[in-house]
């Protein structure tokens, strides 16, 4: 068969298949075939619609949306005091590159007109996701003069995130989901040393630690917990938590531990003339220690009885020091709660100010997302309101000014019984062999 006439068969069925679309990718979904989410769907009819409607609506887009210059003089001035103002005569959208493909979308790139700023993109982004019937719409500049436009055509965030698998990339980097572009969300403790999590019950903050745990385990760090509601979640990883406290006052002699440590490692940074655990040899470097706090409040509310607030001020005295001191040797921070405001008691703002990476699941009310996200950008607050009931896992991600959505990996009953049977680093605290061994019973080492 002549190799034109296999072109030409090719290409006669495929637009049979483009123009007969509506018709058999909805009887495909309703028998559970996903062809909504085939790679190849997007690389073989969306991307080659969604380019021309690019293209075919930018002209009349950039008209409506206030983007367009006009190439003549739009007004013209009538005796001395009287000025006419008019519709620019010859409208000239800004020059579009050639939209290139990406797994889930594709990205623009826009020269502005001398005189334009990037203000009216970000203001257009809603009307390009409507011209272009595309899932979101980004706009950022990324250098003077340029706007760069994500698309992103369905939303890569629904359904569920397969679990993530492999050895992890660097010391301290933990695979822990998927983010609105299709790639890994790696939280780096390297390079943001201390998190806060946020968001209601059910959210999926408990979800997003045993993901963070699940991607740490196989590495040399030692893992200690604070769960103050009884251990139900952080307890399930047993033994590879080189501590846990349970109850608020073995929470404060661990955090009292933790914070020895930091005092002791910081000797030791002394004594070979250096500024972090990192420039020191490999075999003197002590073990790299993150903390992970499950529900903030539970440290902080008290009953009314004085020794109840003299607990709580003293935890979150240790909880600050350790965000301040804890960055260059090697102890990092990952708090949560519903929320993580002042009127949980005092130092929680200032606690706040030393979490660098924030991540925003599903809030009931503006006040909380507001607190976790209100000092990275506005946009970022609206997102994570509009995050739903149904989206369980979902979170907004914000670090170093920059903001997405994301979605953590589901992890498993056998997940959580493979991460227990780890055994954690020997001898990760410098300054004491058992750090829980408190006078009162309540944690596990």
């Amino acid at each position: 068969m002549p190799a034109s006439l296999v072109v030409w068969i090719l290409s006669a069925l495929l637009l049979v298949g483009v123009l007969t679309q509506n018709w058999w990718e909805p009887r495909l979904e309703a028998r559970g075939v996903p062809v909504r989410r085939w790679p190849w769907r997007w690389w073989l009819l969306g991307y080659p619609a969604t380019a021309f409607r690019v293209w075919s609506t930018w002209r009349r887009l950039a008209y409506l949306n206030g983007l367009s210059v006009s190439t003549s003089p739009d007004r013209r001035v009538i005796g001395r005091d009287l000025v006419v103002q008019g519709q620019a005569l010859r409208p000239k959208p800004p020059r579009l590159s050639w939209p290139v493909p990406t797994t889930t979308g594709l990205t623009l790139r826009v020269l502005l007109h001398p005189g334009q700023t990037p203000a009216p993109y970000f203001q257009a982004a809603g009307a390009m996701e409507h011209a272009w019937r595309v899932y979101r719409v980004r706009v950022t500049s990324p250098r003077r003069g340029e706007v760069l436009i994500h698309v992103t055509a369905l939303d890569p965030l629904t359904g569920e995130v397969p679990s993530a698998r492999g050895p992890a990339r660097t010391l301290l980097s933990a695979d822990v989901g998927r983010i609105e572009d299709g790639e890994p969300w790696l939280i780096d403790l390297r390079r943001v040393p201390h998190w806060l999590v946020t968001g209601a019950t059910q959210s999926g903050k408990s979800s997003l630690l045993a993901s963070l745990v699940l991607a740490l385990a196989p590495q040399p760090v030692a893992l200690v917990g604070i769960d103050c509601k009884g251990g139900m979640e952080l307890g399930l990883f047993g033994g590879r938590l080189s501590a846990l406290a349970i109850d608020r006052p073995h929470a404060l002699g661990l955090l009292s531990g933790v914070v020895d440590e930091i005092q002791a490692r910081m000797k030791v940074c002394r004594s070979w003339g250096k500024r972090s655990i990192w420039d020191l040899p490999e075999e003197q470097r002590p073990v790299p220690l993150v903390v992970i706090v499950d529900e903030l409040a539970e440290l902080y509310l008290t009953d009314g009885s004085r020794e109840s607030k003299e607990e709580a001020e003293q935890c979150g005295t240790l909880l600050l020091r350790t965000a301040q001191l804890g960055a260059a040797l090697g102890v990092h921070l990952v708090v949560a709660g519903q929320r993580v405001g002042s009127d949980l008691g005092p130092r929680v703002t200032a606690l706040r100010a030393q979490l660098g990476g924030r991540v925003a699941h599903r809030a009931h009310d503006e006040a909380s997302a507001e607190m976790t996200l209100g000092d990275i950008n506005p946009d970022a607050v609206i997102t994570a309101q509009n995050i739903t009931e149904d989206e369980q896992g979902v979170a907004v991600v914000a670090m170093g000014g920059r903001w997405m959505r994301a979605r953590s990996h589901p992890v498993s009953t056998a997940d959580a019984a493979e991460i227990a049977r780890t055994d954690p680093p020997v001898n990760p605290f410098l300054t004491m062999p058992d750090p829980v061994a408190f006078e009162k019973g309540g944690a596990t080492a």
